[in-house]
């Protein structure tokens, strides 16, 4: 079959190669690619960024986000047959949405949302987990309290803004003047345009900060929270708890830790906290997600859709920072479905 794969680490790592259908094992359902999605977690995996953490065997195929229909199941496998349409966000060292079959555990495939195509479907677990993570397993967010999402408009905070919204909180973003319109849409309360206001101004008394741009974004955001609030980084520091995420040796968690001193110190003497994240694949979480797509509470935010083919410049139409809201998906058929 045809995929895309990282032979070696760095920024031309993947390329388009023919390798063997995968194996399917007792509790796996093997899905015939109908599309998959663009993450910025690709690029990281790609460049090595987690290699000492993720333990790739290259060659390995990339892709985190995948959605398409179940061509053959496993002897052990309950509750999917050939001819369901599902998507997933597969574990990590399992990953390989950039292909034309993937083979993936059961326990973190879930039904597609019947109201999604395909090409939006494909757009939808690895930032809708994410979203639910954060807002529900990490945050505990309730109704009445406040939260700020920094890039609502990506494909990342435009999920977590109808998440926040839907549970009930009062949302702040950042997002360009091109884009507020939309982040409004989305549900977002406050809009403070990046290009003209600096947040940290005009906002204070946050439950919770979302944060995915990392560096003095991050500090600042800090100065935002009310005492004891919670900011949350998708792109690091990394943490100890992220090693411990990972079952990485203990040694590792000191690392980690010496990473992020420099926040959690800061952190501290502000009386808040800060904490990574780093989402992990869950079948049953993506069904109460669909459930919230087909009732209409969260919508997909898709930017542009290229063919299977071209995935290598989806990734960099990705990395030039071209995309001007939500994801950008490759689909197997050019047209949709």
């Amino acid at each position: 079959m045809k995929a895309f794969v990282v032979a070696k680490y760095g920024k031309d790592g993947a390329r388009a190669s023919q390798v063997p259908e995968p194996t399917v094992g007792d509790r796996d359902v093997l899905v015939k690619v109908s599309a998959a999605s663009i993450n910025p977690l690709d690029k990281m995996v790609r460049n090595g960024e987690f290699k000492q953490l993720l333990k790739y065997k290259r060659p390995f195929v990339l892709g985190h986000d995948v959605s398409g229909v179940v061509t053959r199941v496993g002897s052990a496998v309950r509750g999917f047959k050939v001819g369901d349409e599902v998507y997933a966000r597969p574990r990590d060292l399992r990953i390989g949405g950039f292909a034309e079959f993937i083979a993936i555990d059961q326990d973190d495939v879930s039904p597609k949302p019947a109201s999604l195509t395909f090409d939006e479907a494909a757009a939808v677990p690895l930032v809708a987990l994410a979203a639910w993570q954060i807002l529900v397993d990490r945050a505990h967010v309730k109704p009445g309290q406040k939260v700020l999402i920094h890039a609502g408009a990506g494909g990342l905070g435009s999920t977590v803004i109808q998440l926040a919204k839907h549970l009930g909180a009062t949302v702040a973003t950042t997002a360009s003047t091109d884009t507020e319109k939309l982040v409004r849409s989305l549900g977002a309360d406050i809009v403070v345009d990046y290009t003209k206001e600096d947040f940290s101004n005009v906002l204070s008394g946050y439950d919770l900060v979302l944060d995915s741009l990392g560096g003095a974004n991050l500090e600042k955001s800090l100065t935002v929270l009310k005492p004891g609030g919670l900011a949350i980084g998708v792109v690091g520091p990394p943490d100890a708890g992220f090693a411990e995420q990972l079952g990485a040796p203990s040694f590792m968690g000191l690392v980690m830790n010496t990473l992020s001193r420099k926040v959690r110190k800061q952190a501290k003497a502000l009386g808040v906290r800060y904490q990574f994240f780093f989402m992990q694949a869950d079948g049953s979480q993506l069904r109460k997600l669909s459930a919230l797509y087909d009732s209409g509470k969260l919508r997909p935010v898709v930017d542009r859709t290229f063919p299977f083919d071209q995935t290598p410049e989806a990734m960099a139409y990705v990395e030039q920072g071209r995309t001007k809201a939500g994801k950008v998906v490759v689909s197997m058929v050019p047209d949709g479905d």
